[in-house]
């Protein structure tokens, strides 16, 4: 049997992550696992503090190891601890030291970015500015080159991005 490839779906706020994530699953007959940050919020009712990060980082990467036993061909992660710790350092200027061991261990088979080239749209408690989501972007291409991670940058519709990733993963 071929090992599942992990594929790590990165991006700012309101960049289409979720719906490329689902979009593939579906698209490739798979799983996918969301991204647990909006639990978090939609549960708690509220934005995470600090302390929060490294439970959210640690719940979305025991939630992907449990989609792999799901999973055909692919498991697409809607996100991942390096995006958790990146928020960090936006919002409160550090990383502690259990995200920042998750961080590291980037061990994707792929890396899709994706572009902030739609329109942004707040959503709710998650979602900050325009602004914010540049910044973000720009931070996370920064830190991807800075670490070697490579990565494939996703632009465009949705249609537009299923093509590119179709045709770097083949058919379904």
């Amino acid at each position: 049997m071929t090992p599942v490839q992990r594929i790590a779906i990165l991006g700012a706020e309101s960049s289409g992550k979720s719906t490329l994530s689902e979009a593939l699953a579906a698209h490739y007959g798979t799983v996918w696992v969301p991204e647990y940050l909006r639990e978090f919020v939609d549960t708690q009712g509220r934005v995470p503090y600090e302390h929060d990060q490294f439970g959210i980082a640690r719940t979305q990467r025991e939630r992907e190891q449990a989609a792999l036993e799901r999973a055909n061909r692919f498991l697409f992660c809607d996100t991942t601890p390096l995006m958790t710790a990146l928020y960090s350092r936006v919002y409160w200027g550090r990383v502690d030291a259990g995200l920042a061991q998750l961080e590291a261990c980037h061990d994707y088979d792929r890396t899709f970015v994706t572009a902030p080239d739609s329109p942004w749209e707040p959503d709710g408690l998650q979602r900050e500015s325009e602004a914010v989501r540049q910044m973000v972007h720009r931070m996370l291409l920064e830190t991807l080159d800075a670490r070697a991670i490579p990565y494939i940058l996703l632009e465009g519709s949705l249609p537009q991005r299923l093509r590119q990733v179709e045709g770097l993963l083949g058919p379904a």
